[in-house]
């Protein structure tokens, strides 16, 4: 095993690949296929640790097309994304980082297959996973719905740290309409949710409170916003529970 990522089951068919504290991927299998959802930063060739974790074969299936969950694509024939993303991946492979990898090895981004709104994937065993929308973060965010086991596995699209304020993320109001949608059609079907970001579980109720901290920054409630500094610059952090990393970091754009 890599002693970059560290495995860590969630249940019996589902497992939690941690990649040194920066992204996280999970491997969940049924009786006659495997799901592989995101690929991480592309350092450890997860093709391989699949292999090691499972004898079924492994689909790939990237939540959104951020460098962090899409460069270990480069160790798979096919990834499925959904086609807004297609084009912020492609722009996120000519990365120098990535580039100095695919120069090393000789490996290039696997093909990318069109994801769907409703498309299902079946592992077997009465295990089934479905394709919801999670527009906000990015345009082509999506979620995978895991009846089964109450799970939502999210992405980045409810994490109870987002980041909003990126050139392609969608508007405050965006990210609203999709957590009241999500909520309507799906609420009831998921009691947790295993994000982009996470080492275990979170609420389902997360994203009752992303929700209401969206409603707080559309009703301009943000005198206790407060400068976010990251890569690109600094933005605004909106804190929406008693938790200081739970917050909305957006652009006074995207209001």
């Amino acid at each position: 095993m890599n002693e970059r990522i560290q495995i860590i089951p969630i249940n019996a068919e589902v497992t939690l690949l941690n990649d040194h504290n920066e992204a996280t991927c999970y491997l969940v299998t049924g009786t006659q296929r495997a799901l592989l959802i995101d690929t991480a930063n592309g350092y450890v060739d997860l093709n391989a640790l699949c292999r090691e974790l499972t004898p079924l074969p492994v689909t790939v299936v990237n939540t959104h097309g951020h460098c962090d969950h899409v460069f270990g694509n480069l160790y798979f024939e096919q990834a499925y994304l959904h086609p807004a993303d297609f084009a912020l991946h492609d722009a996120h492979f000519t990365f120098p980082e990535i580039r100095k990898v695919m120069r090393e090895t000789g490996l290039s981004p696997a093909t990318l297959m069109p994801l769907s709104i409703g498309q299902t994937f079946e592992l077997g065993g009465g295990h089934t996973l479905e394709v919801v929308p999670l527009a906000g973060h990015t345009p082509g965010s999506i979620g995978l719905l895991d009846r089964k086991y109450r799970l939502l596995f999210s992405g980045d699209g409810i994490n109870p740290h987002i980041w909003m304020q990126l050139p392609e993320s969608l508007t405050i109001a965006t990210l609203r309409e999709t957590l009241v949608t999500l909520k309507r059609e799906h609420g009831n079907e998921f009691d947790a949710l295993l994000t982009g970001h996470c080492r275990a579980p979170e609420p389902a109720a997360t994203m009752d409170a992303l929700l209401a901290g969206c409603g707080e920054l559309l009703r301009d409630e943000r005198t206790a916003d407060h400068p976010y500094r990251w890569h690109g610059g600094t933005s605004l952090a909106h804190v929406y529970d008693d938790d200081p990393d739970h917050c909305i970091v957006y652009e006074e754009s995207k209001l």
